[in-house]
């Protein structure tokens, strides 16, 4: 086996000379390294007996983060090194946050996991990239600034700096150089270039549309960003329908690209599948037709038809009613006319989306294109009836549906409420099944024509929807089509705070773009307008921000006076990141060779706006003339994050009065006995539940306060314990001492065995385990009592050192399994601790030194501080993490295969009851009753067995029966 040395189990390892075996087999194996003098004073593999006295000095774990930080912040930055591992270094990004003002601890669980990814690819030898920066624009920040009396500039660039106060004291590792915010003019100048990239393209445009009005904040809010009630995501008001002209971004265009793409993100797992689904249900694709129902109408003046469009054309000789969008044509051509539907509108936007209401039309039916056929059986031949229902969507499809209440659960509760005729079902689960005519509930799956279809009877759903719309395609009554549900991106917002749309409206010229030195342009200051409180867009009256000149004709012209929607900084800000200070261009083609993003960090309430508008910038980014050569390579996939980690929420402990079920407040209860919470008031067991927090329900923690108490690394370690990262994390302060405690107990470990003594021989070169073990493995039969005692001690330690290094790098890796991280850690620790008398002082030190190496990217202060009382550090100024101090994550070195156990624990039962558990020897070649004679021996000779199995009420030797399970691990006396 090769001598794997330092390389194996890290490059800053104790000097621990040559190998020293007891005198009985110094003769026999001789497993001394050479030495380059003779006059070398060389430590051994002895035994612990030196283990310093020390181990009460006192763990201050805030003061430790104090101390390191500063340490960290007085290093000089740290040069960029050759990348052992990969091409490109990796780049980590946790979702940046809105600078509100203070962190929660939803912010500390996705930070602590975003730095502990990236510690560890660092330890690993990679060149990481970790930046922070702020999504700084949006309503918030101005309706803030409007509440306040203060310029929203003000306001934010107050919160960032406090927020990135509380930041530092998290230990992060972030790049600070990198930093940036969206209101900066240096980045949303590039923002603005992106946009005129997209217009030159035909990607962005104008044009009149009905939008959704938010009435409280008053701007147009995109669809994604209204919610199932028809409320504003933000403002929660009732969103209001209206035309304006607006910006729109061609999303539609990359529609392919991104459900396709959807396929490379989920092999090995990269994006977690629930967010698969959200991006492609948003996607909507859907392949049907466009069905066309002609129109009887009595003394009215409509359409001769109304086009629908369906999934399941299988379905149409179900068909017994027609619903429209109340923005359908008909309906607002017959609602000029009759008041009863106008007032019938009138309520539709305080209605629910899924309200069963309608209004049937008058004097108005529609006839199934199938009617005209012969063969067609009577009951589809009959007109049907049109309505108008809040459940159809005026901007899908055709803002028409045909009701089809057999196969359409909607469609049936919608039927039911208001016919009472029976439903007709025209599709069955199978040929026998046809004539089922009791049915309560609708049967959406395909199956098998039934007789209500005529001739298409016992025909599979596939093949009658196929003919079904050829045989009406002949008649011009039916088109094959494809719809999604994906519409283009509204990004025009009537609001101050956000990046300026840079557009001048010129009466000769039009919409010109705003010429590329003049960019960016630049939010004027408005302060009167924050001080008078005024709601509203001051941009609309800036008379001298608004005239200009035409870029093209030198006339008058006006500014566009919206801006954009801030999903639209949030779309590309990850490119910035790698190119931070290029004044130029947003980026250059040279550094995103740093792309993609491979860890991308944040919470599922992103799933669907956010991503699905990032994944559409980069592949406009990459295919556009900031990269030459990329628009070529048409079937190339360029997907912004590679790897997409989405944590769970985190929630607070909360209390509430059981009689009323008000939330209480933190001084409403009585926590003297945390294990029974009382009402002050009634005296009353309060009612404990864990809920999202919020300041309703009084259940907020302010994660600066736990990190002043705590320190941040008991803190971190902690929040990763508690939960899986993908699970709701129930966040339990109380706890936090366990992991204290655990770190304490680590502690003091390191100061017993301190820092070891040099040699006079510093150019001697480190021993390795590894190599301990393969020599001396050979002389384990020849050892006495003593040795083999100070043997197992060792290859326990070994073994659980190199089995937890392989169970916690893959626990890293997969970044969902960090809670097992620290289990493993505590696991390993108890270990070292429990066979720190027995086992071999250097054994100890490289086991403790691997322990602080997978350490550290979870507890990077409390690790350095230990790893400098082991004398580890190359120079009072060194790091764990930077510069010629850096470290490397511990591997496994092979030696596993030669650490086999002598002993193993025995469960010992009586009577099938477990008495004790005791340690002996493997057992060897025996079986039968010379195994069970040979286990009573041994059980007998540990002091446990002599104190609870040989006394007068129960003495195993006196056994019955012996039965002896798992060769010995479990052995049960029937007494």
């Amino acid at each position: 086996m090769a001598l794997l040395c330092t390389r194996s189990i890290g490059r800053c390892l104790p000097r621990l000379g040559s190998l020293r075996l007891p005198p009985a087999l110094g003769r026999a194996v001789d497993v001394s390294l050479p030495c380059r003098r003779s006059r070398s004073a060389l430590r051994g593999f002895s035994a612990t007996a030196g283990l310093r006295s020390n181990a009460d000095a006192k763990l201050d774990l805030p003061a430790l983060d104090a101390k390191w930080r500063q340490k960290w912040a007085s290093l000089p930055a740290d040069s960029a090194h050759e990348s052992t591992d990969a091409a490109k270094g990796t780049y980590v990004l946790p979702m940046f946050p809105y600078p509100s003002g203070y962190l929660h601890l939803g912010h500390l669980r996705v930070y602590t996991i975003a730095d502990v990814v990236a510690r560890f690819h660092s330890l690993q030898g990679r060149d990481v990239v970790l930046p922070m920066g702020w999504d700084a624009f949006g309503l918030p920040a101005e309706n803030a600034a409007i509440e306040r009396g203060i310029n929203p500039a003000t306001w934010t660039r107050a919160n960032i700096a406090r927020m990135k106060e509380q930041i530092d004291l998290m230990n992060g590792s972030w790049d600070w150089s990198r930093e940036l915010a969206t209101c900066d003019p240096g980045f949303y100048k590039h923002t603005q270039k992106i946009f005129l990239l997209l217009r030159q393209q035909g990607l962005a445009y104008q044009e009149e549309a009905e939008v959704n009005y938010d009435p409280v904040d008053k701007t147009v809010l995109a669809n994604e960003q209204v919610d199932a009630s028809g409320c504003s995501w933000r403002s929660g008001a009732k969103v209001e329908k209206r035309k304006l002209k607006q910006w729109f971004l061609r999303i539609s265009e990359f529609r392919d690209a991104l459900l396709r793409d959807l396929e490379v993100l989920a092999k090995e797992d990269a994006w977690p599948e629930r967010v698969l689904a959200m991006q492609k249900n948003w996607l909507g694709k859907s392949t049907g037709a466009t069905i066309k129902f002609p129109i009887v109408a009595f003394n009215q003046d409509v359409h001769a038809g109304i086009e629908v469009f369906t999934s399941r054309p299988d379905t149409l000789f179900g068909v017994q009613y027609l619903a429209l969008a109340s923005t359908h044509p008909v309906v607002a051509q017959l609602a000029a006319k009759d008041p009863e539907l106008q007032a019938f509108l009138d309520i539709l936007p305080g209605l629910p989306a899924d309200s069963k209401v309608g209004y049937m039309l008058p004097h108005i039916r529609a006839v199934n294109p199938l009617a005209y056929h012969e063969e067609t059986p009577e009951a589809t031949k009959r007109s049907i009836p049109i309505y108008v229902a809040p459940y159809v969507i005026g901007d899908y499809g055709e803002g028409a549906v045909m009701g089809v209440p057999g196969h359409d659960v909607r469609d049936h509760a919608f039927w039911k409420t208001h016919h009472n005729e029976p439903v007709r079902f025209v599709v069955a689960a199978s040929e026998d099944e046809s004539t089922t005519t009791l049915r309560n509930e609708a049967f959406v799956d395909r199956g098998v024509l039934t007789e209500h279809s005529g001739l298409f009877k016992g025909k599979s759903s596939e093949e009658a929807g196929q003919m079904l719309v050829a045989m009406l395609e002949t008649a011009k009554l039916a088109e094959p089509v494809e719809k999604w549900r994906l519409r283009d991106w509204l990004i025009s917002r009537q609001r101050y705070w956000g990046t300026p749309i840079p557009i001048v409206h010129c009466g000769s010229c039009g919409a010109v773009p705003v010429p590329d030195e003049q960019l960016p342009v630049v939010l004027p200051e408005v302060d009167g307008h924050w001080a008078d409180k005024k709601p509203g867009n001051p941009l609309e009256t800036l008379d001298d921000w608004v005239n200009t000149s035409c870029p093209r004709c030198n006339g008058p012209a006006k500014r566009d006076t919206d801006t954009m929607d801030t999903f639209v900084d949030s779309s590309w800000y990850y490119v910035r990141f790698i190119d931070a200070h290029n004044t130029e261009a947003p980026f250059s083609a040279e550094k995103a060779k740093s792309l993609p993003v491979d860890i991308y960090i944040g919470g599922i309430e992103h799933a669907i706006l956010h991503l699905l508008y990032a994944r559409f910038i980069y592949k406009f980014l990459m295919t556009s003339s900031l990269m030459p050569g990329n628009g070529e390579q048409s079937a190339q996939v360029y997907e912004p994050f590679t790897r997409l980690i989405s944590q769970g929420m985190v929630h607070g402990k909360t209390y509430s009065d059981p009689a009323t079920g008000k939330f209480l407040k933190p001084d409403e209860v009585d926590l003297s006995n945390i294990s029974q919470p009382k009402v002050i008031a009634t005296g009353e067991t309060a009612t404990t539940s864990h809920e999202k927090m919020s300041k309703s329900k009084h259940n907020g923690v302010d994660p600066t306060d736990v990190i002043a108490q705590h320190g941040a690394d008991a803190t971190r370690a902690h929040m990763l314990f508690q939960a899986p990262v993908s699970e709701i994390l129930d966040w339990d302060g109380e706890k936090i001492v366990g992991v204290t405690r655990w770190l304490g107990r680590v502690h003091d470990l390191v100061h017993r065995l301190g820092p070891a003594p040099r040699g006079t021989d510093d150019d001697h070169p480190a021993a390795s385990p590894t190599r301990y073990f393969e020599t001396t493995a050979a002389a384990v039969e020849a050892m006495t009592a003593q040795d083999l005692a100070r043997w197992d001690a060792d290859v326990a330690v070994w073994r659980a050192v190199q089995q937890t290094i392989a169970s916690v790098t893959g626990s890293y890796e997969k970044v969902y399994a960090l809670n097992t991280v620290v289990s493993d850690l505590m696991g390993l620790s108890n270990t070292i601790a429990d066979k720190a008398g027995a086992a071999s002082e250097a054994v100890a030190r490289q086991a403790v030194s691997a322990l602080l190496r997978m350490m550290a990217p979870i507890t990077p202060a409390f690790a350095e501080e230990c790893w400098a009382l082991l004398g580890l550090q190359r120079g009072p100024g060194s790091s764990m993490f930077r510069g010629e101090g850096r470290t490397r994550f511990p591997v496994v070195d092979g030696s596993l295969a030669l650490l086999q156990l002598r002993r193993q624990a025995c469960a010992v039962q009586v009577n099938g009851r477990l008495r004790a558990v005791v340690e002996i020897p493997k057992p060897s070649g025996l079986a039968g009753d010379e195994l069970k004679e040979w286990l009573v021996r041994e059980i007998l000779t540990t002091d446990e067995g002599r104190a609870k199995l040989a006394s007068s009420t129960c003495d195993v030797a006196c056994a019955k029966k012996v039965i002896v399970i798992k060769g010995g691990k479990l052995v049960n006396f029937v007494l």
